[in-house]
């Protein structure tokens, strides 16, 4: 969760596919929604679920049924199983990846709010969120996103952008893992103007004179997530101003003048859970196939060709006992994943708050972290040296935020600490913004008219209703019924963020 504000914008629905992969039919564990909050209070739900439909189809339930009676009758079944669900975790990021890609590039959606592009072009948000967007994001309106997907297998792409000033700016290069693997924008290579090659795997050759390299991604197809500062609704022009200055050009094309980028669209198809209970293998298969394997995971690898896991491979043709474990690992190891988030025990709690571990951002061979914490909680999560998100979902006393007054003061000098900006944002229990009478759903150093105390600090009023007039500018609306829970949102945070020894005060309840 401390990582959904990273934003997948229609990653609601990518994980109720994947859900559906999962089972083979019908809806499984869903992690957003009102199903979230139920999820918080009673992770037994997301199991329960999951039984219930995979009860519902003969094959599935065959698989299931030893889970639930502790009889073994075929020792292939129980060892695909319990081999299959190690495969699923590793592989996860490659299954939910390939639909989010498929999504993206070929699927038009019927919201503007959700990306849609050609390979290695860029779609670009044209607006901030407001309470009419209830997709359950926990959505970020400190920036506008630029999502793309590239295909370095044939030549580098050269990423380019203007000079950005004194705005913030980020593009996080993200493999198909989900993993980070470099990073263009103020921290990492400046806010002048430039062009970056992206490079593939095994590319090497020459660059043209003023092309910066980044690193070599790990993986052929990698994601673009950029982020653009932006102020407010007055604010939109400028920012998409900049936006149709970035660019994406082929190694072939660049520098030439008056050529039409070409627009493709022809990225694998997932297969059908629809139509195939073993849709989510024969995916992570194909993916497997496509995105090229560190050599260290080879003994990963061979045992899992044992059961038809592995690139190239064809899980079909595998025994009919071994294809049942692996539908019922399918069935288990999801919600299984959505219950390790949802534990929060990834996380070290201070002050109620949620601190995410250093490796954030790049989990590598951490394969349930990198499965849980970096893919499934949105795509991908930033590394700490680029953004740090707290979340908090209960007070100063440990009870969950409620309806209620609320305060949180920052002491004289204990603001956060950053080198860019932060903002605290307020969401309700379906993980969206709340509807308000002053239309403010965040507030942070950028909120114009902050009134500080007289010995410097700052008090922050989370509650329903005005504080008064005096104390409005100060104020972050929460629900008049409900649970309710907050970001803090820090860009470029200094070295005490990042390892953790400035620790954010406690939300304390006050009425």
């Amino acid at each position: 969760m401390a990582s959904s504000g990273n934003s997948n914008h229609s990653g609601r629905g990518l994980r109720h596919d994947l859900a559906t992969a999962a089972v083979g039919i019908g809806h499984a564990a869903a992690s957003t929604g009102k199903a979230t909050a139920a999820a918080v209070r009673n992770p037994r739900d997301t199991i329960d679920r999951a039984r219930k439909v995979t009860r519902a189809l003969p094959l599935a339930w065959h698989s299931v049924k030893p889970t639930l009676t502790g009889r073994v009758d075929d020792w292939r079944r129980e060892y695909a199983y319990t081999l299959g669900e190690q495969a699923f975790v590793y592989g996860f990021p490659y299954i939910y990846n390939a639909e989010l890609r498929h999504r993206w590039v070929t699927q038009k959606p019927e919201s503007e709010s959700t990306p849609y592009m050609a390979v290695n072009h860029f779609w670009h948000a044209s607006k901030l969120w407001d309470v009419s967007d209830r997709e359950g994001v926990s959505p970020n309106i400190d920036t506008l996103y630029s999502w793309a997907w590239v295909d370095l297998s044939e030549e580098p792409l050269i990423l380019s952008h203007p000079d950005m000033g004194d705005r913030y700016f980020t593009f996080e290069l993200v493999s198909f893992t989900s993993d980070n693997y470099d990073y263009v924008g103020m921290r990492a290579t400046g806010s002048a103007a430039g062009d970056f090659a992206l490079i593939g795997p095994d590319w090497s050759g020459d660059l043209p004179e003023g092309v910066r390299r980044t690193a070599n991604a790990p993986t052929p197809w990698v994601l673009i997530v950029g982020r653009t500062l932006i102020d407010d609704a007055d604010d939109l022009p400028a920012v998409h101003a900049l936006q149709r200055q970035y660019r994406l050009t082929p190694l072939h094309l660049f520098g030439k003048e008056g050529v039409t980028l070409p627009e493709r669209r022809d990225v694998p198809i997932p297969a059908d859970p629809a139509e195939d209970p073993l849709a989510p293998w024969k995916t992570l298969n194909a993916m497997l196939a496509e995105n090229p394997l560190p050599e260290h995971h080879d003994v990963l690898l061979r045992q899992f060709a044992e059961i038809g896991i592995g690139p190239g491979l064809d899980v079909g043709a595998q025994p009919e006992p071994v294809k049942e474990g692996l539908i019922r690992a399918a069935a288990t190891a999801l919600p299984m994943l959505e219950q390790q988030l949802l534990s929060g025990q990834w996380a070290d709690l201070v002050n109620g708050w949620r601190y995410a571990p250093g490796k954030v951002g790049h989990y590598g061979d951490d394969f349930l972290r990198r499965a849980a914490e970096q893919s499934l909680v949105g795509i991908a999560v930033n590394d700490p040296e680029e953004a740090v998100y707290l979340t908090a979902f209960t007070d100063s006393d440990g009870e969950t935020l409620a309806t209620g007054r609320y305060e949180l003061r920052f002491g004289a000098g204990t603001l956060p600490p950053v080198d860019a900006f932060w903002s605290l944002s307020a969401y309700d229990e379906s993980r969206n913004l709340i509807p308000n009478p002053i239309d403010r759903y965040a507030i942070g150093d950028r909120t114009r008219g902050l009134v500080t105390d007289d010995d410097g600090g700052l008090v922050l009023h989370l509650q329903p209703d005005s504080p008064g007039p005096e104390r409005e500018s100060n104020w972050l609306p929460t629900p008049q019924q409900g649970i309710w829970y907050v970001a803090l949102r820090m860009y470029l945070p200094r070295a005490e963020v990042i390892d953790a020894r400035w620790h954010c005060p406690p939300i304390k309840r006050v009425g």
